[in-house]
């Protein structure tokens, strides 16, 4: 029988729930019992480290679950989803961690190495959720090399929803998410360090509203699929694109494609 590499419990405290609904501007209406939106368990399962333990960009250092790649620039590069079950609100629930796979490149930017991992979210001896998190880990960035060109977005979307992002909005995700990544709240590391024009945009917390978009236009949902292709910054304004197909993505104000997403 495969063994975790890593087991968390939560007691999926509503209460939190409730700050992160508040976070994304909607009504907080979640009380003990009720079925949790899909990815709100991302709030959950924290697993925090002492500062010792932490590498330069604020995340916990590789070497556990994670193997050391000796690559020190990590990315959530995407990951999908499938909802068997809700998750209920003030319900104990397990997340098992299993290393899925790795892999190494050689990329224009230089060296790369992918890891997936595998998370399986239980709840009442049920497994509820099922999440692969795919990661890519790079050289340092080099703040003076050019910008990669990003795609360009459809523009034959069904349905649009204009986002405002601002540092209060990406500082309250980061610490319900106990995500410590300094790109994210640090704009002198962002800009200096990692090269960006600002603070980046959480891909988990575009990928989160592209869920809640869906599942407005679904009425639920069964399976998600997200892709990041471009890093939005916390001063820009992003159109949140549906189409009835069930495909979504993420556009930034030059036309340019931030996340691509399938839903079903």
């Amino acid at each position: 029988m495969e063994q975790p590499g890593q087991t968390l419990t939560d007691s999926m405290d509503p209460a939190r729930a409730r700050a992160l609904q508040a976070t994304l501007g909607d009504p907080e209406t979640i009380a003990s019992g009720d079925p949790l939106p899909p990815f709100f368990h991302q709030v959950h399962f924290w697993d925090p480290h002492p500062p010792a333990e932490l590498g330069r960009d604020g995340h916990p250092k590789v070497g556990g679950v994670i193997p050391d790649t000796g690559l020190p620039r990590r990315m959530w590069a995407g990951g999908r989803l499938a909802f068997d079950a809700p998750l209920r609100a003030g319900t104990s629930a397990k997340k098992l961690t299993f290393l899925e796979k790795t892999d190494r490149k050689e990329g224009r930017s230089g060296r790369l190495a992918f890891v997936t991992l595998r998370h399986e979210v239980h709840q009442q001896n049920r497994l509820c959720v099922t999440e692969w998190q795919d990661l890519v880990y790079r050289e340092a960035a080099d703040p003076k090399a050019p910008v990669p060109r990003a795609p360009q977005a459809p523009t034959d979307e069904d349905a649009v929803a204009r986002r405002r992002f601002d540092t209060t909005l990406l500082f309250r995700y980061s610490a319900l998410t106990f995500n410590g990544h300094r790109i994210h709240y640090d704009i002198d590391y962002a800009r200096e360090i990692e090269g960006y024009a600002g603070l980046v945009v959480h891909g988990p917390l575009l990928a989160q509203l592209l869920m809640l978009q869906a599942t407005r236009h679904l009425g639920g949902l069964r399976r998600f699929a997200f892709r990041a292709t471009a890093p939005l910054m916390h001063f820009e304004t992003a159109d949140l694109c549906w189409r009835d197909d069930g495909t979504a993505w993420v556009r930034g104000p030059d036309g340019r494609q931030c996340m691509s997403a399938t839903a079903a």
